[in-house]
């Protein structure tokens, strides 16, 4: 059974930092891209990042690239989400999800079950 865990979620100050992580579980993560995401209360879905299957592309939203980082270690089957200088309209449950392939088409095969970012000023 294939399952992606996300993990790392906290309840931080402002300008803190946390690193997120995607790891998988019946299913080698090196052979996708995988995307992040985040939903805050009462708001719709927002992509994050993605990064291919090698790393060797990885893509942003702009207003976020300057804080946020994705990188992934494939011994350890997992992808990362770092974010730096957070502030309280990050505050969120994100989400990470495997591409259907290798690079980032935005065509997703499977979810993770969220972890909960809270950012309190």
């Amino acid at each position: 059974q294939v399952q992606l865990v996300t993990s790392g979620g906290a309840s931080v100050q402002a300008s803190g930092s946390l690193r997120l992580s995607c790891t998988a579980s019946g299913l080698s993560l090196n052979d996708y891209a995988v995307a992040w995401f985040r939903q805050a209360p009462g708001k719709e879905r927002e992509g994050v990042s993605c990064i291919s299957w090698e790393g060797g592309f990885i893509d942003y939203v702009d207003s976020l690239k300057v804080r946020f980082t994705t990188s992934r270690d494939s011994a350890k089957n997992t992808v990362y989400l770092q974010m730096i200088n957070l502030k309280p309209e990050d505050t969120a449950m994100y989400y990470c999800a495997a591409e259907v392939g290798r690079y980032c088409n935005r065509v997703y095969k499977h979810w993770g079950q969220g972890t909960q970012v809270t950012v309190s000023s």
